[in-house]
């Protein structure tokens, strides 16, 4: 049995769903309400969809009362339940990026791709099973485009920078923006006094820096009050986390050229200088906490940052 789901009622309709990917705190999918109609804004893993149907009912909405399956991005942590879910929500329609489509209507190269880095035991134990979604069931959003959850409008931004395939949903009622990873990552046991820490993620393969930068201006430039991030949670204090993401982008890309050419040992040396890059600023944070569980908190993030960083390296 997967463990009871875990949700936080954020008003304006939303609720925060934990995802149940990995650990508590991890990745979070959000059930926007709007009367009796509701949608999804990600879905986890095939592995977070029970927890996410317990919420439905948790909250007295039928399973056919979901208009719409919202990923931002088609990443696994994002997108790898969308299938599995709209298996269980017969009126819901698939809103994506018009780069991702084909892959949730055929995930086969998802597939391949995961299993390659994972081994499918793995695979199978961290993600589930990613099942197609059928091509009439799926909208492409382009930017700008808008649907009607109920009569309160969400409204798609094309916000590339941490893949070409993302985008970012506009809830003028929620007043915020589900950012999916543009504007970051922020892990709730990094809050101080200071507010939310939030470090930009560059995963591979598709890491851009000018295009993130221009994206997290666009996103702050809807002139709202919160960011629902995927990781983690609702954040707030938006103008100062705008200027610490364009800091970090400039710094991770600075030291990514300082490394380019230093050859064998490139990755190690990159990964311990983002390391101490985002413990250092931590500090400036006023985190106290253990470098150890900073590390433990931190690892596959720098790990998956610093293979961006390298592939943009050697790509550029």
């Amino acid at each position: 049995m997967p463990p009871a789901a875990t949700f936080k009622d954020l008003g304006h309709g939303i609720t925060l769903i934990d995802a149940q990917i990995q650990r508590p705190g991890l990745a979070a999918c959000y059930l926007i309400q709007e009367g009796d109609r509701a949608a999804f804004v990600e879905t986890g893993t095939a592995l977070s969809v029970p927890g996410l149907l317990e919420v439905l009912e948790h909250r007295g909405i039928g399973r056919d009362q979901v208009d719409y399956v919202i990923p931002t991005h088609v990443h696994l942590d994002h997108a790898g339940g969308a299938g599995a879910l709209m298996s269980h929500l017969p009126q819901a329609r698939l809103v994506i990026h018009p780069r991702g489509a084909r892959h949730m209507i055929d995930p086969s190269r998802l597939i391949a791709g995961a299993t390659a880095v994972y081994g499918e035991e793995a695979m199978a134990r961290m993600f589930g099973e990613i099942l197609p979604i059928p091509e009439e069931r799926v909208i492409q959003a382009e930017d700008g485009d808008t649907v009607s959850l109920n009569g309160r409008t969400l409204t798609f931004l094309d916000t590339p920078g941490h893949a070409k395939h993302h985008f970012s949903v506009v809830d003028e009622d929620g007043h915020g923006v589900f950012s999916g990873d543009t504007f970051g990552l922020s892990y709730r046991e990094f809050d101080t006094d200071r507010g939310a820490f939030a470090l930009p993620t560059t995963t591979p393969v598709q890491f851009d820096p000018d295009a993130l930068h221009a994206s997290v201006d666009r996103l702050m430039d809807q002139g709202l009050d919160y960011m629902y991030l995927t990781h983690y949670g609702r954040v707030e204090d938006l103008p100062r986390l705008r200027v610490e993401q364009h800091e970090m982008i400039d710094a991770y890309v600075n030291m990514a050229r300082a490394h380019a050419d230093i050859g064998e040992g490139r990755h190690e040396a990159l990964v311990e200088g983002m390391m101490a890059l985002l413990v250092t600023r931590l500090r400036a944070h006023g985190c106290h906490m253990p470098e150890s569980r900073i590390r433990e908190l931190l690892g596959m993030d720098v790990e998956l940052n610093v293979q961006g960083l390298e592939f943009w390296l050697d790509h550029d």
